[in-house]
């Protein structure tokens, strides 16, 4: 099977949800016996579900697909939760910015309303958000390309890490296990955050609801005091819970369109 050819059926089925064989054939200018030989292989790999007559991306195949797919998902909960991150900001700051694209929303509203900060970052569309945004000093991390996450990983871009110290980090998070730790998809990302995190006087989580109980492949660190964590109001209560008893610095970002008010922080009786 080609693999460019895989990619295309693995973002089809992602974008578009369960599709018949028939369908990703016509999608992806390829016969229906050969497409059900990238399916089998494909569903050998974990990466997708068959079913009669078609298939489906797998739930937790612990995989990604391109950047700029991943980004559209869910961007109504991303936007309200970079504004929060926003507010967090403060003039004359070093911050670091990941490849989340969760945090590239906090990128784009500091190009729309700008402020002095120092800012370190290993995503390479953060960087070119933020390039010629005048009050703003962007340093971009070397290292070894990774295009899933148009970001720079490896041991170039750790040994950087070593020798910075931020004020904040704003972080990504792929998912957040039910032993409170955070997950990503990739060893190499795994090491980067949990070296950022290290190296933040105030780490922040940015991460919509959908991401909280699953599991990914990698650990990164678990939550726990001293951690800000801002999420959309989508977060169960029973999530709001556990991180305030863990210590976990909770904010929730109200989503466009919710009627009445809506706390940024977890409330005292969600903590009870």
């Amino acid at each position: 099977m080609k693999s460019d050819r895989a990619t295309a059926i693995r973002q089809l089925l992602y974008a578009r949800g369960r599709l018949t064989v028939g369908e990703i054939a016509v999608a992806v200018a390829a016969s229906e016996p050969t497409v059900r030989r990238d399916l089998a292989a494909l569903e050998a790999d974990g990466a997708i579900t068959r079913s009669h007559g078609g298939a489906s991306i797998a739930e937790e195949a612990g995989r990604e697909v391109g950047f700029a797919l991943r980004e559209g998902q869910r961007l109504e909960e991303k936007r309200a939760i970079g504004e929060v991150a926003h507010g967090l900001l403060r003039p004359g700051e070093a911050v670091f910015l990941d490849a989340g694209t969760t945090v590239l929303q906090l990128a784009r509203l500091i190009r729309l309303r700008p402020l002095p900060l120092r800012v370190f970052t290993n995503c390479l569309p953060v960087a070119q958000v933020l390039a010629d945004v005048a009050p703003v000093e962007v340093t971009l991390l070397g290292g070894t390309i990774r295009p899933e996450n148009a970001s720079t990983v490896g041991p170039l871009a750790e040994a950087a890490l070593r020798h910075l110290r931020f004020d904040r980090a704003f972080i990504g998070m792929g998912a957040l296990g039910e032993d409170a730790a955070i997950y990503t998809a990739d060893p190499r990302e795994a090491q980067l955050n949990a070296l950022t995190l290290e190296r933040a006087a105030q780490p922040v989580i940015l991460a919509d609801s959908s991401k909280f109980g699953r599991y990914l492949t990698h650990r990164v660190a678990p939550v726990g005091n001293g951690l800000q964590l801002v999420t959309d109001t989508g977060l169960p209560a029973e999530w709001r819970r556990r991180l305030t008893d863990l210590g976990v610095d909770l904010a929730l970002a109200p989503l466009p369109g919710a009627s009445g008010p809506v706390p940024t922080k977890a409330t005292d009786q969600e903590r009870s």
